[in-house]
């Protein structure tokens, strides 16, 4: 295999079609197998009808899967450029849910845009992604410790969180607050800050527990202990248990789920869809599926240190570690680990937003691996 190393020139002066020819298209491979597997278990989850879920899950894929090639090919220059006036937008929508957002679920999470639900909280774990790799690519790594540099993306974090936390959604809050100390830790911040933060975050959770909503605390004593009330609170995660385990090594077989066929599992199409598959393929198709989603974090990874630019490679490592943590906390919450928090499995779960922003954030991934030889300087402005 011969390997063609473009440089920075080289790549911006290509024509669209030299560039979709340089992508990565094994990834792309990955992502649509991914997410096929994620159109059967709709497919299953609704008895076999590809109403009301997989054909629109499937026309959303299409839609974003051409999103995701237009971010790709867009220079990575252009995404610098743009991170902050895009996180800014997305501030701004997720202050409009507090204006004018939509119901759900006893939540205000979304702006019905009439056509589509949108849910800001989801896309700002992009745009808080772009402003942090742009911040800490304009500030050195040994001066990014320092307190007076830590202010600015402090604020970044806390105002979107603050945001979403009123909402309510604190699962939501919690992936954008560990995305961004993802971030500050790949920017150059020290050890010692870290720690100092656990700390005085440990030594609040007293306070914080007065603040947190009745069904807030309830899904952290049904974590602890499922079967005070398996018939109300405990009732998904029992349910979610007994499917897993029904499905043993190999599965009932694909549409012979008892436990989502005979509506037993809640959320089946959505929070809990992991567990249909597992019920239906059992241990073997879980862990197919787990290795899917490793092979494209580690495409991530490995794309995050091929750049060049600092810039690129925070944005295409955030990225990646935001995936992880949809995929992480997912599982883990469906097998009992981890209090439920309504985190959407990636390419699998239905759901419009949480869809396009995967798949746009893997459009700008494979834009960092396109333009991995791009130099962009510190300030960003002037560029060669």
């Amino acid at each position: 295999m011969i390997v063609v190393r473009l440089s920075g020139t080289a790549t911006s002066k290509l024509s669209l079609q030299q560039k979709l020819l340089h992508l990565n298209w094994e990834l792309v491979l990955l992502i649509v197998l991914t997410a096929s597997i994620g159109f059967a278990m709709l497919f299953s989850a609704a008895n076999g009808d590809f109403h009301p879920w997989a054909l629109r899950q499937l026309i959303r894929f299409s839609v974003g899967l051409l999103l995701m090639l237009a971010v790709a090919v867009t220079d990575i220059r252009i995404w610098l450029r743009a991170a902050y006036p895009i996180y800014v937008v997305c501030l701004l929508l997720l202050a409009a849910v507090e204006l004018m957002g939509s119901i759900g679920m006893g939540a205000q999470r979304w702006l019905d845009l009439g056509f589509f639900q949108l849910q800001p909280s989801e896309i700002m774990k992009v745009g808080i992604v772009l402003a942090l790799a742009r911040y800490f690519h304009g500030v050195d790594s040994e001066d990014a410790g320092r307190l007076s540099n830590l202010v600015v993306p402090v604020v970044f974090v806390a105002a979107p969180m603050a945001l979403v936390l009123r909402q309510p959604d604190l699962g939501t809050a919690g992936v954008v607050a560990m995305v961004g100390a993802a971030m500050f830790w790949l920017g150059g911040t020290r050890l010692w800050q870290f720690a100092t933060v656990a700390a005085v975050a440990a030594s609040a959770i007293p306070l914080g527990w007065q603040f947190l909503h009745s069904y807030q605390k309830q899904r952290i004593f049904t974590f602890l202990n499922p079967e005070t009330d398996p018939l109300g609170s405990g009732y998904h995660i029992l349910q979610s248990k007994i499917a897993l385990g029904s499905g043993g090594v190999f599965g009932r077989g694909f549409l012979e789920g008892t436990q989502s066929h005979l509506n037993f599992l809640p959320e089946k199409q959505t929070d809990f869809i992991f567990t249909v598959l597992a019920e239906e393929f059992g241990l073997l198709g879980g862990i197919g599926l787990i290795v899917l989603y490793g092979l494209l974090i580690a495409y991530g990874t490995y794309i995050a240190y091929r750049a060049r630019s600092n810039f690129a490679r925070l944005l295409a490592m955030g990225l990646t570690v935001n995936f992880f943590l949809y995929v992480f906390i997912n599982i883990a919450m469906v097998m009992g680990v981890l209090p439920v928090v309504g985190v959407p499995l990636p390419l699998i779960s239905y759901g419009g937003t949480a869809m396009l922003t995967v798949l746009i954030g893997f459009g700008l991934i494979m834009s960092c691996w396109l333009h991995r030889d791009t130099y962009i300087n510190r300030r960003g402005g002037a560029f060669w």
